[in-house]
């Protein structure tokens, strides 16, 4: 780009990655969690496994197994009818692709099918797949300028202040149902505090937040119709967080990417605000769901007040082996004919992370030891150029979300059996429909700190969460 032209317009935004927009798949995905929740694996006699049957099995951990014993660490599945692609399942064969760019490139450009338009213009596979102007869909130079945006902004933050903010509110979302003694620990909990948190991050306010929560929510439809019909919202509000930023900076991750030098208009800066809501959103909406899920029906991740041997670190790392905040992550394309995995890959096929499966890879887990508390090998995060930008805000709002629900409701208990969670149909998470509990209004504890008094707008103001 010409730094002497003048900046672009903003792009209009679609959902991020990883944003409540995409945890449901298009109405023409099958919706696979009724068919399969009551049993423990999916045929695979048909050509192609559909990837939603996977990701909504009620133990997809032996969906992946029977996929390797049949085809190796590397499988052929179905993202949508009539759209094949590659499902990475071996630990090794997926660090090659992720750190193997000048052979497996994040820019959907490259995918064969879209550009041959097997792929409809409005697949709702193409929120999370197509290609971005931002720092998702760039390889090489180009990602690495724009990638150090976001890691200087990271690298910033007090996580001490933020810490604090994000347990304030959580005490003020547990205030709102603590009363009733019964709660959806989904909708009600985990899908809010990720949403408001990160938007603090960028220093909107709690209304602010509140806004952008109901943006990304009303973006939650089932068809890439509505969901691209909802982007107007979404982009106004960041774009007006830009221009105050503009006029009157503070500390926040907004106010730093604007004076960022990497970032050379409000377009990019506009990508790398929806890129930091997209790192942490819906994703932290899973590892919050399932750390919860873990500590409440897994007896060796009972609340410490119940006697269970192992505490919310060990649930939040257990839950990033076994359910990832994405259990298959889109995607490389491939931009020369090679092999992985045994498989001949062709120039332009489309291949997907398979983390879940990847991290059950028998080469490193031939007996499920490293599931052993402490251990942080896996790749919930991804691995090489492409790893996750937000692994410490995402760990700090799980840890303090998870700690905060047993603090505060420690007779917690869910008041379904545990095989009965059922999960959204999506080919890319596992994020349960519900979590319905009911607690002892009597037992739940006082507000947590001084200033759990305040409201979220003001403790938004007051309590910015980025160094000056």
């Amino acid at each position: 780009m010409n730094r002497s032209s003048p900046p672009a317009p903003p792009p209009a935004l679609s959902p991020p990655p990883g944003c409540p927009a995409h945890s449901t798949g298009p109405s023409s995905l099958p919706s696979v969690s009724a068919s399969v929740s009551s049993s423990t694996s999916v045929s695979l006699d048909t050509d192609l496994l559909p990837l939603p049957a996977a990701t909504g099995a009620y133990r997809p951990r032996e969906v992946y197994r029977g996929l390797r014993e049949r085809y190796g660490n590397v499988a052929r599945v179905e993202l949508e009818p009539g759209v094949p692609a590659w499902l990475v399942m071996g630990y090794r064969e997926l660090l090659t692709i992720t750190r193997q760019e000048q052979v497996f490139s994040r820019d959907a450009r490259n995918w064969r099918d879209l550009t041959k338009k097997v792929v409809s213009p409005r697949s709702g596979l193409l929120p999370m797949m197509a290609r971005r102007p931002d720092v998702t869909g760039a390889d090489g130079p180009e990602h690495r300028r724009l990638r150090k945006p976001l890691d200087d902004g990271v690298a910033r933050i007090d996580q001490r202040r933020a810490r604090l903010q994000v347990e304030a509110l959580c005490t003020e979302l547990i205030e709102g149902f603590a009363r009733r003694g019964r709660a959806d620990l989904v909708d009600e909990y985990a899908t809010v505090v990720p949403s408001l948190s990160l938007a603090a991050l960028l220093g909107l306010g709690g209304e602010e937040g509140r806004e952008l929560l109901r943006a990304l929510t009303a973006l939650s439809a089932d068809s890439a119709d509505d969901a691209h019909d909802g982007d107007r919202p979404f982009e106004e509000i960041l774009a007006g967080t830009l221009r105050a930023r503009r006029e009157n900076p503070t500390d926040d991750l907004t106010t730093a990417f604007i004076s960022h030098t990497n970032l050379e208009s409000d377009a990019e800066r506009l990508q790398s605000m929806a890129v930091m809501l997209s790192a942490g959103n819906g994703t932290v909406t899973a590892w919050i769901s399932h750390a919860l899920r873990l500590m409440l029906t897994d007896p060796r991740f009972a609340a410490r007040t119940h006697g269970g041997r192992l505490g919310v670190d060990d649930a939040l790392d257990e839950a990033l082996w076994r359910d990832p905040p994405l259990h298959n992550m889109p995607a490389r394309y491939a931009l020369h004919d090679t092999e992985l995995g045994g498989r001949r890959v062709r120039r332009g096929d489309v291949l997907i992370l398979g983390i879940a499966a990847a991290n059950d890879d028998p080469a490193i887990r031939p007996d499920d030891t490293a599931g052993e508390p402490g251990n942080r090998a896996h790749l919930a995060f991804s691995a090489g150029p492409h790893v996750c930008p937000a692994q410490v805000p995402a760990r700090l709002i799980t840890r303090t979300a998870v700690s905060t629900a047993f603090h505060l409701l420690p007779d917690m208990r869910l008041t379904i059996p545990a095989d009965r969670v059922a999960w959204r149909p999506s080919p890319w998470t596992r994020i349960p429909v519900s979590l319905p509990v009911e607690f002892s209004t009597a037992g739940t504890r006082p507000p947590i700190g001084p200033s759990s008094h305040r409201t979220v707008a003001d403790r938004t103001i007051a309590d910015r969460t980025v160094r000056a």
